[in-house]
């Protein structure tokens, strides 16, 4: 009888979840204290200089701020920025909502618009799904006709690593290694920080702190988000291909390791008997 391995599953996922909690709050829970006071003190400091305002003024400020930032409009600029909805800017957005990521930094703000965005994803969210699906069926059809390309008689598992290695070098170098460069030279950020970006976005986690094309001291080419854009289907195809391979190899491992447990539970139970003395047979005389 096989054990099912759904429970081990479960819990395992959990445990996953509560000791990313635990690693993000040691983490993260200290410099936010640290910001949140550095904050405070800034605000004293500043009614110090500023005499004229009082504390309340200040807050309603800082809220409109917020609000301003809620609407996509960067506190930093001025009304001769270019607008967070020219066709550039509403082309990125409409591949952040068929794609799930939502970065938050911008979203509708009027009734239509937002529902609007409510059927556009509706129908895009399923349309995106089928696009990736056929894109990815394409990527591993290349992959196969490689693996036959290079394929010779008594080498077929060697010659299938070497095909998951050439396209997951081949396409880590294109979505995730060079993409950094260009990101940090454009947007100023460090590589590291590209980086994050550029993994948070394909992942479709999309948290919205680092979003490309919303810097107002930099001057960007007209198409430079739409060609992020095209970017982002790609890359996402791909890792959506390298997540379902690494979900494929963890269920065959779970599966594995069970099989390997009920075979020698199986086998342990066999020679047991097997090594049991036959019990002398009694013949009682009639």
């Amino acid at each position: 009888q096989q054990i099912s391995w759904t429970p081990l599953l479960v819990l395992g996922y959990l445990f996953y979840l509560l000791l990313g909690a635990m690693v993000f709050q040691l983490l993260e829970k200290q410099a936010e204290t640290h910001f949140r006071d550095q904050f405070q003190l800034e605000k004293l400091k500043f009614l110090q200089n500023y005499t004229c305002l009082d504390r309340q003024a200040l807050e309603q400020f800082v809220q409109v701020l917020m609000e301003a930032w809620e609407k996509g409009v960067n506190p930093e600029g001025n009304s001769t920025n270019p607008s967070n909805w020219d066709f550039g800017n509403s082309f990125f957005f409409a591949g952040t909502v068929v794609t799930t990521i939502g970065y938050g930094n911008l979203s509708p703000s009027t009734v239509a618009g937002q529902i609007f965005c409510v059927f556009y994803a509706l129908f895009g969210v399923p349309l995106n799904l089928a696009f990736l699906n056929q894109l990815g069926k394409g990527l591993n059809a290349h992959l196969i006709t490689l693996e036959r390309w290079v394929q010779k008689p008594g080498r077929a598992q060697v010659v299938q690593t070497l095909t998951m290695a050439i396209f997951l070098t081949t396409g880590t170098l294109l979505f995730l290694v060079f993409p950094p460069l260009v990101f940090s030279y454009v947007e100023g950020w460090s590589y590291g920080e590209g980086f994050y970006f550029t993994f948070i976005t394909l992942s479709t986690i999309g948290f919205g702190d680092y979003v490309v094309g919303t810097n107002p001291n930099k001057h960007y080419i007209p198409v430079y988000r739409s060609l992020t854009a095209i970017w982002i289907v790609f890359g996402l195809a791909w890792l959506a291909l390298v997540f379902n391979v690494g979900a494929d190899l963890m269920a065959k491992f779970l599966q594995l390791k069970w099989q390997k447990t009920d075979l020698s539970l199986t086998e342990g139970a066999t020679s047991k008997l097997e090594d049991e003395p036959e019990q002398p047979r009694i013949h009682i005389p009639s």
